[in-house]
């Protein structure tokens, strides 16, 4: 009975391994976009990681920038928690990689304790590779990164592994279902899993995660840290653009910036002095959004390019990574892309910790959690399309005591709601040796 059920976990496994071998040159074209100068790309490989900290490391794995940014409160506390360990970072993207750098760079930290690789692509032997090479004393995957044969190395390792912030949305875990046996061959390798609610709870062990290797938590993305030096520069950006009004389109995508310009010109004809901060998730769709704003005719400046804003500029494009927080900081009122267009949402606490009235599109099923919150405290709206944008982007700008009260409405849902990351600290330390401190 043993062996069969044992049988049972590995052929999923297998056979996921066997398709990813017949998809190696996909994946390769994969490396090779997601390439980072400073990195080598045998790196995909479990291979070439650089330097790592001669000390006991601790691995956490967030998937790309948004994650590492939520991830952040978590680093921090990390490295404070366990002074006589490394931290090793790994993302999956490029975007990602720049993020974690931008952190490393801060120097919040002696530079010794916190290291950044790109996670090798999920063949065995590169997972045998690097868990080998890493040696941590535990792996921290972050919401969702669930890898079978990395999780399947760590076992084999003797590694500890847990799920921190886990979530999956109805969506995903519909997908998820049509590959329930091997989730649940990934999952049986989890040792312990931190769900942001009790729906996501629910979610992973219908997928097959042990009830007792499951608590609920809270999620991580309350546990934000606004940066003094990023609030500094916003006042200093808006002292130099004058008393105008500013609202800034954050994590905007594809097929979106061209509904967020025709909600900025129904804007104008109340405001004309207003302008537009637009910040696109991904760089290389930067010199499309510029190209886009200027076939358009829109009085653009890039940030990239050092191009100082004007009396005339209509149009500010924030085509910088790591400074979303900071272009926030700078406006009235944020609008949080990714959600006029059906592809989930982005991460509306950015703005709503920064005192900020949010407005987002219909399409919010990633963030769902603490959409709700936000909403029912009135702290963020819903706009079903472009006109209501300008609606409510308009009623604000009209009215700075409402954008007050809103902005203070979010900062008290998201003061209301944490406590995750202690929970979420003390779920870890049970899985590392005692003298791990």
């Amino acid at each position: 009975m043993a062996t069969h059920a044992l049988q049972g976990r590995v052929w999923p496994r297998l056979a996921y391994s066997a398709a990813l071998y017949a998809l190696s040159p996909l994946l390769g074209w994969r490396i090779w976009r997601e390439q980072v100068l400073t990195y080598s790309r045998w790196q995909r490989l479990g291979m070439r990681l650089g330097a790592l900290p001669d000390k006991p490391r601790l691995w956490l794995h967030c998937a790309s920038v948004g994650e590492v940014r939520a991830a952040r409160p978590l680093i921090d506390a990390l490295l404070a928690r366990y002074p006589h360990h490394s931290l090793l970072l790994t993302t999956m993207t490029a975007t990602g990689a720049q993020q974690a750098q931008s952190i490393i760079d801060e120097q919040r930290f002696d530079q010794a304790r916190l290291a950044h690789c790109f996670l090798p692509l999920d063949f065995p032997g590169a997972a045998r590779r690097f868990i080998r090479r890493v040696k941590p004393s535990l792996a921290i995957m972050f919401e969702t990164e669930l890898w079978p044969n990395l999780l399947h190395a760590c076992r084999r390792g003797d590694i500890p592994v847990a799920v921190v912030n886990g979530r999956l949305s109805p969506r995903a875990f519909s997908r998820y279902q049509k590959i329930a046996p091997l989730m649940a061959s990934a999952l049986a390798n989890v040792s312990w899993l931190a769900a942001k609610s009790p729906a996501d709870a629910e979610r992973f062990e219908a997928l097959g995660c042990a009830s007792e290797k499951t608590a609920v938590v809270g999620s991580l993305k309350f546990e934000l840290v606004s940066s003094e030096t990023a609030l500094e520069e916003s006042k200093r950006l808006l002292e130099s653009w004058g008393n105008r009004p500013v609202w800034v389109a954050g994590s905007t995508r594809d097929g979106e910036e061209a509904l967020l310009l025709d909600a900025h010109r129904q804007l104008l004809k109340r405001f004309p002095d207003a302008l537009l901060v637009m910040a696109p998730r991904h760089p290389q769709r930067f010199d499309d959004v510029a190209a886009l704003c200027q076939a358009q005719g829109w009085e653009v400046r890039r940030r990239s390019q050092g191009q100082l804003v004007t009396p005339a500029t209509q149009v500010y494009l924030g085509d910088t990574l790591g400074e979303l927080g900071l272009l926030y900081g700078v406006c009235q009122v944020a609008f949080v892309g990714g959600s006029l267009v059906p592809l989930g949402g982005h991460n509306v606490l950015e703005p709503a910790a920064l005192g900020k009235p949010v407005l987002s599109g219909p399409f919010t099923e990633n963030f769902a959690d603490v959409v709700e919150p936000l909403q029912v405290a009135g702290a963020l709206a819903i706009v079903e399309d472009v006109a209501a944008l300008a609606c409510a982007l308009e009623a604000r700008l009209d009215d700075p005591t409402r954008c007050a009260e809103e902005g203070q409405a979010g900062i008290n849902v998201i003061k209301a709601h944490q406590g995750a990351l202690a929970r979420t600290l003390d779920g870890l330390a049970a899985l590392l040796d005692p003298s791990a401190v």
